[in-house]
């Protein structure tokens, strides 16, 4: 069996991957390592056209002159990923006191997205990045390890977006439970 080469964009470093068994001819994603991060608290915020649960067309630009927190999230219905969405929802009207938009991001498609959505009354937009382009501007994306098992997928990373669309804050690998509270209370120091 061939082995394939990826190679990052972030920095010039190259990564050998043994191709599963069962590999078909497809174009190979960039790996992205957190570890490598070079988006940064003062970068413009890289802009999206992403659709949401109803098909609707969503650009980071749409929230110019609000805070966006932009959060990245494996799959709907996880435990993991339903405790940071939930702990989002509950905190909902404190952000939107401060008027901070918040934008959940995975590969999930809008049907999933509205299901999840609805199931636990998600107030706030979940996007799709299906083939996780997104994701990948935002370095949330890569070679990931669960139970020996290699494969391609998002991070949980949440990014802070200003009112002028610069990043202001970057958390990576973050825990679920109390990300959205951490959010609030630094977002309440700057």
């Amino acid at each position: 069996m061939a082995e394939r080469w990826a190679f990052s964009t972030i920095r010039p470093t190259i990564e050998k991957i043994k191709p599963p068994a069962n590999y078909s001819l497809k174009p190979i994603r960039l790996i992205i390592s957190c570890n490598d991060m070079q988006l940064k608290p003062g970068d413009t915020a890289p802009d999206f056209c992403l659709p949401d649960t109803n098909g609707n067309l969503v650009k980071l630009t749409d929230f110019q002159g609000k805070r966006v927190v932009l959060y990245f999230y494996p799959r709907d219905n996880t435990p993991g990923c339903t405790k940071e969405a939930c702990g989002f929802r509950d905190l909902f009207e404190q952000f939107q006191a401060q008027d901070i938009m918040v934008l959940g991001v995975s590969t999930d498609d809008a049907r999933s997205h509205s299901k999840f959505s609805q199931k636990f009354d998600l107030p706030f937009l979940l996007l799709s990045d299906a083939d996780g382009q997104v994701a990948t501007l935002y370095e949330s994306y890569g070679l990931k390890k669960f139970m020996g098992k290699e494969y391609m997928g998002i991070s949980r990373n949440t990014f802070v977006i200003d009112p002028v669309g610069k990043i202001e804050k970057i958390y990576l690998k973050v825990k679920p439970e109390a990300h959205a509270a951490t959010i609030l209370s630094d977002l309440s120091r700057i």
